[in-house]
């Protein structure tokens, strides 16, 4: 596949100094990690190698990864090995998506409380789908299910929301049975809506009460709890926004779906159009409109302010498992479940990781990067390392 002419890192790496100086008093430490790390990856910065083809001595270099996980160009061979981890997960059964998302006022309390909020958003989410699920009016059953936190939408604005994918039955309370959900229909979204409203603004009040929220700026005033209160008092009233997409075509559209989702960051590089004068074009696809295509020109500065609004808290997990998909007692569960089914499980694979991260992804992807680009006959061979910070190579970002 062809590689992207324009990177987020472009962006970076021409106004990102500038962008520094201009708000050093509220970048977050993490915010400029980032910043650094995209800027860097896969330039002289981080060091590399020189690769020579073995047969026709064609050389190329490769500059290290700076693999972090806001990196536009660092999320494929991630992606790629969380998909061949949860293949044997798979379950015969038809596959859901619901999406839970965040009304426009809590989205501007969760960007100054991250954390706290997100961890409210998987907790109410995931307490929905399990009652609704375990109601014997609905399913009557243990579902298990894992969800995917993204937090924005087509222009990079603040909509922190939850993608959960939810096979379509569950065991049943004394485990002996398996319980399918209706051909085509998961739960009633109405229901999962007003249960996951009050539960969220039943954890946001609790988490306001203990202390745990913080208020600047333009939200300042909402320390006081009156103010506090009155500010979420016609949430109450409001529907939240919860919906079902259409179902999975089978078990394995599940995770050539979802793939898409579980390593997707803010922006993708081949979505940039152009950067020139201080200005980011980018394509995005208007919901409001049909889902059409447009083109958006942004200034640099708010390009970048708008990606780092999506760097995420130090060491939070933005793909998390419950049910009887629950890290505690998934194989055991699985095993219950695939019996249940009536599935045959196959013999499990190697799971021995190759050593070299070439064999790994060749592996995982099914494209090589041993075999040389030009005579397409040698094999790349390391001649040579190249220490960060280096003098500049005549090859450039091979990326």
């Amino acid at each position: 596949m062809e590689r992207p002419k324009l990177e987020v890192g472009d962006v970076f790496r021409r106004y990102g100094e500038t962008y520094r100086q201009q708000h050093a008093g509220s970048l977050s430490r993490a915010q400029l990690r980032v910043m650094s790390a995209i800027e860097r990856c896969r330039t002289p910065a981080l060091g590399g190698h020189v690769e020579q083809c073995d047969q026709c001595q064609f050389q190329r270099i490769a500059y290290n990864s700076c693999r972090d996980r806001h990196c536009p160009k660092c999320q494929c061979l991630a992606r790629a090995q969380w998909i061949e981890d949860r293949q044997a997960e798979l379950l015969d059964t038809e596959y859901f998506h619901v999406v839970f998302t965040l009304p426009e006022e809590i989205a501007a309390l969760s960007y100054q409380n991250k954390e706290v909020m997100y961890g409210i958003l998987f907790r109410a989410t995931s307490e929905t789908l399990r009652t609704i699920a375990a109601d014997p009016k609905h399913l009557g059953a243990e579902i298990g299910f894992f969800t995917v936190l993204h937090s924005w939408g087509q222009n990079l604005r603040f909509h922190p929301h939850l993608h959960c994918v939810v096979p379509g039955g569950g065991l049943s309370p004394d485990g002996t049975r398996w319980i399918p959900c209706r051909p085509g229909f998961f739960l009633p979204v109405r229901v999962l809506s007003c249960l996951f409203r009050r539960l969220f603004l039943e954890l946001l009040e609790k988490a306001f009460a203990d202390g745990q929220l913080q208020f600047f700026s333009a939200l300042e005033h909402l320390r006081e709890n009156l103010a506090f209160r009155r500010y979420l008092a016609p949430l109450g009233n409001r529907d939240w926004v919860v919906y079902a997409k259409k179902p999975f075509a089978g078990p394995q559209q599940v995770l050539d779906y979802v793939g898409r989702y579980t390593h997707r960051v803010a922006i993708a590089n081949n979505r940039l159009l152009d950067i020139e004068n201080r200005q980011v074009h980018f394509r995005y696809k208007d919901y409001r409109d049909g889902g059409q295509q447009k083109t958006m020109t942004l200034s640099a500065d708010e390009f970048i302010r708008r990606f780092l609004l999506h760097v995420l808290p130090d060491g939070f997990h933005r793909i998390r498992y419950y049910g009887f998909l629950g890290n505690r007692y998934r194989q055991e569960k699985l095993q219950q479940c695939r019996q249940l089914l009536g599935m045959i499980r196959e013999t499990t694979p190697d799971q021995s990781t190759p050593r070299d991260y070439r064999d790994r992804y060749q592996a995982l992807t099914g494209s090589s990067l041993w075999e040389c680009p030009v005579c397409h006959q040698g094999r790349m061979m390391v001649i040579r390392v190249i220490d960060p910070f280096a003098s500049r190579p005549t090859l450039i970002d091979t990326s």
